[in-house]
């Protein structure tokens, strides 16, 4: 472990969650980890959704994904029997599975279903500093999960006219949690994706959000860029993909942002 892994703060848990789909969640989750991981930090990339885009964004193949999220939240494998190494220095990935949608029903009755992950990861390997968990585009047992292990949650949000109303949801569903399961629960932060600078609509919507949440909301935002759109086909993050492009350029500030505001302030740049 690295330097300034070990000269900072306890491991964090993020979850990334926005039950819409489309807003750059797992793009976010992928290429914040390894930006995070560039900069000296051990992260680990939890992929909860039964898509496994993270895992496949991260290059992990099919044939690789033995041990996965599916088989922790059922009890059948400790998290350090999922972890992978990723193509990336010092992120890890726990990859995922199709199976893992049938984790709604399979675990309806189990009595501790909200809990799983959270005991899960109380055994997790203590050489990380970060955890991030991709959660799916819902509000089920995954993502409800994600929030009662958690002790924060990145919001990527959409510049697009219905943002509002589905944060407002995430909002809501949030302090529920807080009160039944996890009172440490706090949003760390929201990210505005898919930003175009040209469009009035976009601008609204990011002062709206602005004026709705304050500081909460990141100082960075994810411009539109098709090279973010391309990088997952080939196994990569942005910033390794491509990373002079301004989707890299925003995604290494979002995480320099992120680490001031954890007090690890640290320069970062595309690799």
């Amino acid at each position: 472990m690295s330097d300034v892994a070990t000269a900072a703060k306890p491991m964090r848990i993020l979850a990334v969650a926005n039950q819409k789909g489309g807003v750059g969640k797992t793009t976010t989750a992928i290429n914040v980890g390894a930006a995070l991981a560039a900069s000296g930090l051990r992260v680990l990339l939890i992929d909860l959704d039964p898509q496994g885009n993270a895992s496949t964004g991260l290059g992990v193949e099919p044939g690789r994904r033995e041990v996965t999220s599916y088989d922790v939240l059922l009890g059948a494998a400790a998290l350090s029997d999922a972890i992978l190494a990723s193509a990336v220095d010092r992120l890890d990935i726990v990859p995922s599975v199709v199976d893992l949608s049938g984790a709604e029903v399979e675990l309806a009755r189990h009595p501790r279903r909200a809990s799983i992950m959270r005991d899960a990861l109380a055994a997790a390997p203590d050489d990380y500093d970060l955890i991030l968990i991709d959660c799916p585009p819902s509000l089920g047992v995954l993502t409800l999960n994600a929030l009662v292990a958690a002790e924060g949650v990145l919001v990527p949000l959409q510049c697009e006219f219905f943002a509002l109303e589905g944060l407002s949801l995430l909002v809501r569903t949030i302090e529920q949690v807080r009160r039944r399961f996890n009172s440490k629960l706090i949003i760390h932060g929201v990210v505005l994706t898919m930003y175009d600078g040209r469009n009035n609509l976009a601008q609204q919507v990011a002062e709206d959000v602005r004026s709705f949440l304050g500081k909460r909301v990141y100082d960075t935002m994810i411009p539109r860029n098709v090279r973010v759109s391309e990088a997952p086909s080939h196994g990569r993050p942005v910033i390794h993909y491509d990373p002079g492009c301004a989707g890299a350029k925003a995604y290494v500030e979002l995480a320099s942002e992120m680490l001031r505001r954890d007090g690890r302030d640290r320069p970062l740049a595309a690799e």
